[in-house]
Order: C-alpha cells, then structure tokens, then sequence
C-alpha cells in the first residue's frame, strides 16, 4: 500500500526546503517558537504558500544556543577538496597547539594555492609527529 502526504503542510516543507541555501535548515515560525531557546535562527522576508491563507516568516538557523543563551561556535564546511568540522568545545587542551599549526598550515597552503612557494617560517611536517597539511583529521 501506497501513502501519499498531501496538504498545506507538506506544501509549506517543500517550500522552506526550497528556499533553504544547501546544507543549511530553514523552519516557520511556528517550529521556531517551538525552538527559539535552543537555536539561533533570523527571520527571512516573508513567503505566500499553497494551501496556507496567511504569509508565513521563515526563519534560518544559524546555530545551536547553550544553558546560558549563547550561541555554540561549530564550524562545518564541505565541498570538492575541503572537509572541515570544528567544535572547539570539544578539543582536549592537550590538541589545541596542533590544531593550531594544522590551521596555520593550512591557510598557508591556500595563500600560495596548493603549497607551491610556501613563505618562510612555514613548516612543512610529515603526518607522524605533527599536523596534516593535506589530509588527517582536525
């Protein structure tokens, strides 16, 4: 047997999921009442939908909040040639230096586009001992 959903509802999802950018999440306002204590979200210009009889504000979020209404840094970026997740919440005091370098590296090697002519004082170091400039995890 064969279900379908039909109604105002599944047309107000498609229609937030169509104005969502990708790998971000976009809700009504009704959802958000629901969540404005644990996620950080902005309103966007309103939106007519099919089936439902009033405008309806949609909102993105932005991010998750904490016991204390602060916004939880997490930086997540994915596309051809970069993964990238990063809860600094998460990471052991005893990490933060090689993170840092990792980074640094990094940045460094985006700068001369691929490592070509790395400036100095840039170190180029083996995946053992210290941090991954091109791959390994954060």
């Amino acid at each position: 047997m064969d279900y379908t959903a039909i109604g105002a509802e599944v047309n107000l999802a498609a229609r937030l999921q169509s104005i969502a950018e990708p790998g971000h999440i976009v809700i009504s306002y009704d959802t958000y009442v629901l969540v404005r204590d644990i996620v950080a979200a902005r309103a966007l210009p309103q939106i007519s939908v099919k089936g439902v009889s009033r405008t309806v504000v949609p909102y993105v979020v932005e991010g998750v909040l904490d016991e204390a209404g602060r916004k939880i840094e997490i930086f997540s970026e994915h596309m051809t040639g970069l993964d990238f997740y990063l809860d600094p919440r998460a990471i052991d005091a005893t990490a933060l230096e090689r993170i840092r370098a990792t980074l640094r590296n990094a940045i460094a090697a985006l700068e001369t586009r691929g490592g070509e002519d790395v400036p100095a004082g840039v170190a180029h170091l083996d995946q053992k001992s210290s941090p991954s400039k091109v791959s390994g995890s954060l």
